[in-house]
């Protein structure tokens, strides 16, 4: 196929999303005319970068017994925008027509047995962030009162035209109005997902969770909270999920497994539970909230037959006052990282994946394993398919004061060592957790973001509650 130089270099199709090869003049899934997509302004959204505890008294882990689990969780619904009615439930007359504006908007650019595969997409971009239709929204109308002027108004000039106030704006052109379908109905480009970055601070705890710059969406999730034990004192818990890309609806797997475990830690730990013991039960709980997504009508496997199990690895934390409690299936991992950086770091996990098999038999060493195309293979994993499920549990008693890193491979596999991830890690992490998970996400970003990136970090000691992030 021959290169011929184009109006703009894109990396995906403005239309239909698809990823691009460099040259291309039409887009070889729905043929859109590449040559006629205006070129992108620049704007490059970016990541900011920046006491000795006594020892606990000797704690005596009881051996984690079998457990049916909790039952399935609710249903989980994602979030839907729903149009706009009045108090008597009628649709929303439309705004007034208005005069043109001064001047146009300028538009923006198969397996072996046992184990499962989870390989990246193509290369994608960030979407360009839109101005926030709020900060131009006209004032509210006081009854019995005449309206107030806007700002067009009071400078004496015509408010221009564009989308009502409440209405999502498109983040390629600026200006026309986002469908329900999360197209734009001016230039047809596909809206950010909801989930392509999550943020949340819990106390002292904290999470960031990215799309990456390959894959078409986040098949991440994640579930971060804090509470007391029935002594009083603080815990904290994270629960990070990688969705196995080669399986059907991994997105919702991780969601669910990740609510459902969080739910299950947060509500046992109050109640007495040991911490080791919680940690197990919250890995069955996810196992079977994971199970119940693959339980679909008849009608729907005839129509897709071929389709497998929803499915995703998990790994979590609980972190109390002297304790630290780790709990995993799959390969995501927890890193220990020492608030005195003179002291070494440590991985506290071991992988289910092929990699970690081959070095475990002795038939590999770790740089050969994780340099074979198989390494990412996994052969424990959490869905309705996985021939058995081990949930892995470990309990530490650190001397003292550090930073707990929960993360998935998204992450690790630009920090693979402990002593890789402690570099990445700011100092100051342990007093501003949301900061140092910001910095981590855009280390991976920066070293080519590959996969869905998501890390939480938990300050250790856990501080007493009320305590957080700068």
């Amino acid at each position: 196929m021959s290169q011929m130089p184009q109006q703009a270099a894109v990396s995906k199709c403005p239309s239909c999303e698809e990823p691009l090869e460099s040259g291309d003049r039409f887009c070889g899934a729905c043929g859109y005319d590449l040559s006629a997509v205006p070129a992108r302004p620049v704007d490059s959204p970016t990541l900011a970068i920046h006491g000795v505890v006594p020892a606990p008294e000797g704690v005596d882990w009881p051996v984690a017994r079998d457990s049916d689990g909790h039952g399935h969780p609710a249903p989980v619904h994602a979030a839907a925008e729903l149009p706009g009615t009045d108090s008597g439930g009628s649709p929303l007359p439309p705004p007034p027509p208005a005069a043109p504006p001064a001047a146009p908007a300028v538009a923006a650019g198969a397996p072996a047995s046992g184990v499962r595969f989870d390989r990246p997409g193509e290369p994608d971009e960030y979407p360009l962030q839109a101005p926030d239709p709020r900060l131009t929204a006209e004032p509210a109308p006081v009854p019995g009162q005449p309206p107030a002027p806007g700002p067009a108004a009071a400078a004496g000039q015509s408010a221009p035209a564009g989308p009502a106030a409440a209405e999502k704006v498109c983040v390629a052109c600026r200006a026309g109005r986002v469908d329900d379908d999360g197209y734009c109905k001016n230039c047809g480009h596909a809206q950010p997902r909801e989930r392509d970055h999550m943020e949340q601070e819990s106390g002292p705890v904290a999470a960031v969770s990215d799309r990456g710059l390959r894959h078409h969406r986040n098949e991440d999730a994640f579930s971060v909270g804090c509470t007391a034990l029935p002594d009083g004192a603080p815990a904290s818990v994270a629960i990070v999920c990688d969705g196995v890309s080669s399986a059907t609806r991994p997105d919702d797997a991780s969601l669910a497994a990740s609510r459902a475990a969080g739910e299950s830690l947060l509500g046992a730990l109050p109640r007495g539970t040991h911490p080791q013991q919680a940690m197990h039960d919250a890995i069955l709980a996810a196992s079977q909230a994971v199970n119940a997504l693959a339980e679909e009508p008849a009608t729907a496997r005839e129509q897709a037959p071929h389709q497998n199990a929803p499915a995703c690895t998990l790994v979590g934390a609980v972190v109390t006052a002297g304790l630290l409690v780790v709990g995993w299936v799959g390969d995501s991992r927890v890193y220990w990282v020492p608030a005195d950086r003179t002291t070494p770091p440590a991985r506290l996990t071991e992988d289910d994946s092929w990699a970690a098999q081959m070095v475990a038999a002795g038939l590999m060493s770790e740089a050969e394993a994780y340099a074979d195309e198989r390494a990412h293979a996994i052969t424990g994993w959490l869905g309705a398919d996985a021939y058995e499920l081990e949930p892995h549990t470990a309990s530490f008693k650190p001397d003292r004061a550090g930073v707990v890193v929960v993360c998935t491979d998204g992450l690790w596999n630009y920090a693979e060592s402990a002593e890789e991830m402690a570099e990445a890690m700011p100092p100051d992490a342990a007093a501003r957790p949301l900061h140092g998970a910001r910095v981590l996400v855009g280390h991976a970003l920066d070293g080519g973001g590959h996969d869905n990136v998501t890390v939480a970090l938990l300050p250790f000691p856990a501080p007493s509650q009320g305590a957080g992030s700068a």
